[in-house]
């Protein structure tokens, strides 16, 4: 039998190439491995997940075993790899060695962590995956407030999904706005306002730097000298790729793994997909990019070579309190936001030096505008 295509992590990148891969090769052999318990979830869905009545559990769509006969394919949960031997075409894991033909990197990417002071620091939380999810679950139990470091995207979530469910959130930025990489001011106040009137607590031009245990709860220390408190405090102020593994094996790195168009990386027989590469340039952590990789991906594993091609990608914002969808402008354009607001929601159109539209952000009632913007935005790639 050919050494198998042995893809690195279970998340939504390398379960999807694998799917993409069986669809078009019924008999390659794939070989998954994760440091997780194998069982397929989505991620995105942490983030709503509370105020839905959705249990850890009940997030865990597919069980390894079950995923395992759906893909035909070999599993290894539980099992981290320490090293890559590009020459020898083999994995070190703490399980023993594995050896591949292909080999597709899709380690995602991990939080960053802020250089927190106090006797609290080392027990704020970060969810970046279901068994991140479960602790914050189980230490959310019975608690009434969470204090969440960064007003992004996965904050803001956390923060309309915490006050659903009855739980007092407060949201802390240096930012002077929510979604500050995403919505241009006038839309970001709109959705401010409306999620303050669902009972979010924004506190903005806020950098929080000493964190203290203070019996069941925690005391939260601005770097002006205001104090808050909370039960819990979790860490939202973004991811970034995890390269390390690569970077040992001497694939070419930057902000992320550095692939071509099509997925491949500095060295033979190794790809990279998800939110670990970095595509010509670009690094985007949404579900559509790492859809299109995947599927391209799986067309060149499977013997026809595609370049992954990026159309317009809004990126829907799950706060219900407030509907938000962003397709942002392609990378390095250059242009000015128009913003129209109402009562309603606010309709912004990033346009270019030439004054055509090419990125939005829409929020409330333009919301129902994305599939006609859509249309008509240009390729990212």
């Amino acid at each position: 039998m050919s050494a198998p295509v042995v893809i690195l992590g279970s998340g939504l990148a390398g379960i999807t190439v694998a799917r993409e891969l069986r669809k078009l090769d019924a008999a390659v052999p794939i070989t998954i491995v994760t440091a997780d318990d194998g069982a397929f979830y989505s991620k995105p869905m942490l983030s709503n997940a509370l105020a839905a009545g959705k249990t850890p559990a009940q997030l865990a769509m597919t069980p390894v075993a079950a995923l395992a006969a759906q893909l035909k394919a070999d599993i290894r949960p539980h099992t981290r790899v320490t090293a890559i031997s590009t020459s020898a075409h083999v994995l070190e894991t703490d399980a023993g060695a594995i050896a591949y033909g292909k080999l597709v990197i899709a380690l995602g990417a991990e939080p960053f962590r802020l250089p927190l002071e106090g006797s609290g620091a080392a027990e704020v939380l970060s969810v970046n995956s279901l068994a991140d999810y479960t602790a914050f679950r189980e230490r959310l139990e019975g608690r009434r407030s969470v204090a969440i470091l960064g007003a992004g995207l996965i904050g803001c979530e956390f923060a309309n999904d915490l006050v659903a469910a009855g739980i007092a959130a407060d949201v802390f930025d240096i930012a002077p706005q929510p979604l500050g990489r995403l919505l241009p001011a006038q839309t970001a106040d709109y959705f401010r306002r409306k999620l303050e009137q669902a009972g979010v607590r924004f506190h903005f031009g806020s950098s929080i730097v000493r964190v203290e245990r203070q019996g069941e709860s925690y005391a939260l220390w601005e770097a002006r000298g205001e104090r808050y408190d909370a039960d819990l405090v979790l860490s939202a102020i973004g991811l970034k790729p995890r390269i390390a593994l690569a970077q040992a094996a001497e694939l070419t790195v930057n902000r992320g793994i550095v692939v071509d168009h099509r997925l491949m990386t500095s060295v033979a027989d190794i790809h990279a997909v998800g939110d670990c590469a970095e595509v010509a340039g670009l690094n985007l952590p949404f579900v559509l990019p790492i859809m299109q990789q995947a599927r391209a991906l799986a067309k060149t594993l499977a013997g026809t070579p595609t370049d992954v091609a990026y159309p317009a990608m809004p990126v829907v914002v799950k706060t219900p309190a407030c509907p938000t969808v962003v397709c942002p402008a392609p990378a390095g354009a250059q242009g000015q936001w128009r913003e129209v607001a109402d009562s309603e929601g606010s309709r912004a159109l990033f346009e270019d030096v030439t004054g055509v539209p090419i990125g939005f952000a829409l929020v409330g009632a333009a919301s129902a505008e994305k599939q006609v913007l859509a249309t008509v935005m240009p390729s990212w790639l």
